[in-house]
């Protein structure tokens, strides 16, 4: 696999985590699905700015 596709499956994986652990939050039903969208449209940049601003629940509580 090369270097690409491998950050590419890593940052899909981070994504789909990012995406369950918005939904879990305790954040409205309106901020989950702008989040949601946010992390699916803009994959890289969306996770980075869950990360640091995240909704609800402060963001990667495990």
């Amino acid at each position: 696999m090369e270097f690409g596709g491998l950050f590419g499956v890593l940052v899909l994986v981070a994504d789909v985590f990012a995406i369950i652990k918005i939904w879990q939050s305790s954040a409205t039903d309106g901020e989950k699905i702008v989040w949601i969208i946010f992390v699916a449209l803009l994959p890289l940049i969306g996770l980075i700015a869950w990360y640091f601003v995240g909704p609800g629940d402060k963001a990667l509580k495990w």
